[in-house]
Parts: structure tokens; C-alpha cells; sequence
């Protein structure tokens, strides 16, 4: 199927180990096609995998095996919304253990460099409220790396 909007993220080479790392990390993930080049390229052979098309959490993606010309950045991310710790830490932890970094917030990035978002719903509901609750919150999350859903919901409560 051919969609209307496809995100396409550049890599330079792993395009299908990371499309079936998603594909096994996340609901609603899979991949779908391997297109191989016809012909040789500037970073590449006729036969090397040059594109895969993959979905994750619903979202269609192509991945692009374009050489080492361009990073990932932090400038794009996926933000995946969990429903309880047991989630999150399944989300964070599978990216970490598989060659990925933490950073902060709830952020944390994969090993082809891809950033993500792994953030409680309870946190977007607390930031979408607004006022004391929500300052409260973002405070509490300002100080972690991998998000805890018990100390945001004490923080929401005040």
C-alpha cells in the first residue's frame, strides 16, 4: 500500500535490523517490504537493501540505507505513550539493552541513533491539565531520565 504521508528515516546501512527491532518492540509494528537496488550506488551494490517499509505503533515509515552523509538527530523523535510503569520500563529498557543511550525526561535514543519519547499518560494528561498540577508534574520530570509514573501521580496530586 502506498501512503499519502510516509516518514522516511536515513541510515547508513542498518535500515532493516532497525525496522525488525521495531517491528518486535512495539504494538502495532511490523515490516512490510525489502527493496534491494537494481544497480549500484554512490554507498552501495545492486543487491544491497536500499529501502524497507515499515510501520510502527500504526505510523508508516520507509527506512533509507543512504550512507554515513547524514545523523539522526534530536530533532526528530518518535513519543510513544505508555499506560503503566511495567510498559514504560519495557519500552525504555528494550531500546537501552539493545546498544541504545538514556538521556533525559523520558527521553532516550537507539542504537542507529533514533530518538524516542517514552512518556506516561500520565504525564501528558498532567501537562495538558495545566496550572499547579501541571508545574508540579513537568518539575518532578525535569528530574528523571526513564519516567516514574508513581512519583509524577504523587506530584499531580500535590
Amino acid at each position: 500500500m502506498i501512503h499519502k504521508n510516509t516518514i522516511c528515516l536515513w541510515f547508513d546501512k542498518d535500515a532493516e535490523a532497525a525496522a525488525s527491532f521495531y517491528a518486535a518492540t512495539f504494538p502495532d509494528s511490523f515490516v512490510s517490504n525489502v527493496f534491494r537496488a537494481p544497480s549500484d550506488f554512490p554507498d552501495g551494490q545492486a543487491g544491497d537493501v536500499l529501502t524497507v517499509e515499515f510501520t510502527v505503533c500504526g505510523i508508516p515509515c520507509i527506512g533509507l540505507n543512504g550512507g554515513p552523509a547524514f545523523k539522526q538527530s534530536e530533532a526528530f523523535s518518535f513519543q510513544i505513550a505508555t499506560d503503566t510503569q511495567e510498559e514504560t520500563d519495557r519500552y525504555w529498557n528494550a531500546i537501552i539493552e539493545n546498544g541504545g543511550q538514556e538521556s533525559e525526561c523520558g527521553w532516550c535514543k537507539d542504537r542507529w541513533g533514533l530518538s524516542w519519547q517514552i512518556t506516561p499518560r500520565t504525564l501528558i494528561e498532567a501537562l495538558a491539565t495545566g496550572g499547579a498540577e501541571a508545574k508540579r508534574a513537568f518539575d518532578a520530570m525535569m528530574t528523571m531520565k526513564k519516567i516514574d509514573v508513581a512519583t509524577i501521580d504523587k506530584a499531580r496530586k500535590g
